[in-house]
């Protein structure tokens, strides 16, 4: 099943059903006005949620619409909790390596996580707004919306709890981390409003590609129009979605629509020259990591951040070339001002 949310109707927007096809939807008020409503009463409206995804896909539902994600907010325009992992150790390793600094062991076993602000994100289609000083990045993930988590959950649990997955751009201010992390306190101002997927999907609509609470699909990124990366989701991945919404349950409860991102998605591919697209490798999900390849190379960074006017997209297609999620396109631009 497919659900996405439009931007009318209050803050939190109007939950349609959207067909396998991304191509028609319909409103569902009736069942549930928005998508935090649903997730809340889940078991009991999920079946007439599929009905009606059931219908559109037949071509029998009676008041269908067009649909667009231009007029889509993030399924869920806010959301109780954000929390961002990174699974991908590659990443890591990479980001540590540039800083001639070792990975603690420990970051093999115990996941790093930091909680994002999640009181607004912005739609897939809306403008990243920042100044171009605060060195703009993407980061394209993935990301899964649970439902209720009790404290302490195993993974397998907590696999039990995954409702809906999730594309996400977690958009980074890199220039602004290292002072914020030299304070000992974790991300704030370096991490702005995330844009997430038009489309959030349940986890049987990805087929064989979900397995190990993994998406075993390429992510596709492209910056201003040209192919920057498409590195496998299920290489590389070092936790689990479930074992990071594990970890996160560890000493709290979950509550039915909290959000848990994968990290940047990386794959291990040597060294710059054969990792970038151009030369035959699966290239990179956001500008750090190319950056880093630079660094360690070539003695510094030369790719620069994102500017005004430079556009990002985000997608993931299935075995026959089909969008699952529809595409984040995110552009920059400056604050008024």
């Amino acid at each position: 099943m497919k659900l996405a949310t439009l931007k009318h109707g209050g803050r939190d927007g109007t939950l349609v059903v959207v067909s396998r096809d991304l191509s028609i939807c319909q409103t569902v008020g009736g069942i549930a006005r928005t998508l935090q409503a649903a997730l809340d009463d889940w078991d009991n409206v999920v079946a007439e949620l599929e009905l009606v995804y059931d219908m559109l896909n037949a071509g029998h539902a009676r008041h269908a619409i067009p649909f667009d994600p231009v007029h889509c907010h993030s399924p869920l325009p806010r959301a109780y909790q954000w929390a961002d992992g990174s699974a991908y150790i590659n990443h890591v390793e990479l980001v540590r390596k540039a800083r001639n600094s070792e990975v603690p062991a420990s970051f093999y076993t115990d996941p790093l996580m930091y909680q994002g602000g999640s009181d607004s994100f912005i739609g897939p289609r809306d403008k990243v707004v920042a100044d171009e000083s605060w060195g703009i990045d993407f980061e394209a993930e993935v990301t899964v919306v649970t439902g209720d988590v009790p404290m302490g959950a195993s993974p397998e649990v907590a696999e039990k709890a995954i409702r809906l997955v999730m594309l996400v751009n977690d958009v980074s201010l890199r220039n602004l981390i290292p002072n914020e992390l030299a304070k000992g306190f974790g991300f704030f101002q370096s991490k702005p409003a995330s844009a997430f997927s038009p489309v959030a999907v349940t986890p049987d609509e990805l087929g064989v590609a979900w397995r190990d609470a993994k998406v075993h699909l390429p992510l596709v990124v492209d910056l201003n129009e040209k192919r920057f990366g498409h590195p496998n989701a299920g290489v590389d991945m070092t936790f689990s979605l479930a074992q990071l919404v594990a970890h996160a349950a560890k000493t709290r409860q979950l509550e039915a629509g909290t959000i848990v991102g994968s990290g940047t998605v990386s794959n291990k591919q040597g060294n710059l020259w054969g990792s970038s697209v151009e030369n035959g490798g699966v290239g990179y999900c956001c500008l750090a990591e190319v950056r880093t390849y630079e660094t360690i190379e070539q003695g510094k960074a030369v790719t620069p951040f994102m500017r005004a006017g430079d556009r990002v997209r985000i997608e993931m297609f299935d075995g026959d070339g089909r969008s699952i999620f529809g595409a984040i396109e995110n552009t920059v631009a400056t604050p008024a001002g």
